[in-house]
């Protein structure tokens, strides 16, 4: 099985703000000395994931990103069986297996502490142990619990009696029994054995990307514009007032992007527990959502969706490289225009590297909207058509 597949997508939005930074603004970049407009990783990551093409996933394939893990699966339960101050002690616990829990302004609100600070990755199968994991404690209190859940009870027992370092001792190896019993090292999810997970606090949990994903820029130099609007008062008869009932503005920006992801198919057959089938499916849906998914962002006020244009699918074991390279000199409209123009710079970028770099390897797919040439289809089939184990 060849190892990666190195997808090169290019994708014309009309004026949009598909992505904002903190004040609002499109985010950009500057690239050979040039400013480009730019859509995170992360922004495209998060529409992907949360698609309609990854609905086809069961809940039982897809991860929670959440800080509520308290408030949404210990906590409400918990506190139907314990008081409140002993059922927040507990869910502070056991959110330390995730990571550091929020305890600002705990005074003024001691449910603060059922909140983690940070987000964290959950699988289903670890979703499901927890509630498990809740159920057999408030079970615990009529009945004689397993020994694993005895072995807990007794360390958090000797725990709470115990003083200065042998506290800390006994609650180190509290959280780290918690983590034996809740966490899984390989979480069968299919956004985290795409995206990966870290988890600071139980660093032999965390799960290593097998796709990475560059950042979107525009292939040409880009001026972010403003855009003046107003909005009338229906119920204003102008008979005092003629004005607007509201005016604003935002920013936008057109452009052809350039995207980049590569996909290490082991290391996603391996995420997955080998499951050859759902890697396949996972690897189909990630290709197709990266080709007709948009982001979210300001979509009710441009209506920027979009589709790629122009997809190359490289499938070999040789060491992957973005092609963003053929862009460092902004695209330009002249001749056969934009999209062609970029189409031939990216081509002719990729001959040149395979030249210089002796990669003989790297089979390719294009889909291609100017020549029509090619389909999605045929680009996904090309993808995953010898996914399996070695």
């Amino acid at each position: 099985m060849e190892r990666f597949v190195q997808l090169h997508l290019l994708t014309a939005y009309p004026p949009a703000n598909l992505n904002r930074d903190d004040l609002g603004r499109p985010k950009t970049a500057l690239v050979g000395g040039a400013e480009r407009l730019r859509v995170s990783s992360q922004s495209l990551k998060r529409a992907w994931r949360t698609s309609d093409v990854f609905r086809q996933f069961k809940e039982s394939s897809m991860g929670k990103r959440t800080k509520r893990v308290g408030e949404e699966y210990i906590f409400p339960e918990l506190s139907k069986v314990f008081p409140e101050e002993e059922a927040i002690a507990w869910v502070r616990d056991v959110l330390e297996v995730y990571g550091e829990v929020d305890s600002a302004g705990k005074e003024e609100n001691k449910k603060r502490d059922i909140y983690l600070k940070q987000l964290v990755f959950i699988s289903p199968e670890e979703i499901k142990t927890l509630t498990t994991f809740v159920e057999t404690l408030i079970q615990s209190q009529n009945t004689e619990p397993s020994e694993e859940i005895k072995e807990i009870l007794d360390l958090r027992a000797a725990r709470d009696k115990a003083k200065g370092n042998t506290k800390k001792k006994k609650h180190s190896q509290l959280i780290e029994q918690l983590k034996h019993h809740l966490l899984i090292p390989t979480p069968k999810a299919v956004d985290i054995g795409l995206f990966g997970r870290m988890l600071a606090s139980s660093p032999s949990y965390n799960v290593e990307a097998a796709c990475q994903v560059a950042h979107a820029i525009t292939v040409h130099k880009v001026a972010v514009e403003d855009d003046f609007y107003t909005a009338v008062d229906d119920l204003n008869r102008g008979e005092e007032d003629v004005g607007a009932g509201h005016m604003g503005d935002t920013e936008f920006g057109a452009g052809l992007f350039y995207l980049y992801l590569c996909i290490d198919r082991r290391l996603l057959l391996e995420n997955l527990g080998g499951d050859t089938g759902l890697a396949k499916r996972t690897l189909a849906a990630l290709i197709e959502s990266a080709a007709t998914v948009a982001p979210t962002g300001k979509q009710n006020s441009f209506g920027s969706r979009a589709r790629a244009s122009y997809i190359l699918c490289e499938k070999g074991d040789t060491q992957p490289r973005n092609l963003s390279v053929a862009f460092l000199k902004p695209a330009e409209a002249h001749g056969d225009g934009l999209l062609a123009n970029a189409i031939a710079a990216l081509e002719d970028e990729r001959d040149r590297l395979d030249q210089a770099y002796g990669d003989g390897d790297a089979d390719a797919k294009v889909m291609d909207t100017v020549k029509r040439e090619g389909s999605l289809h045929d680009v996904i089939a090309y993808a995953t058509e010898d996914l399996e184990n070695d």
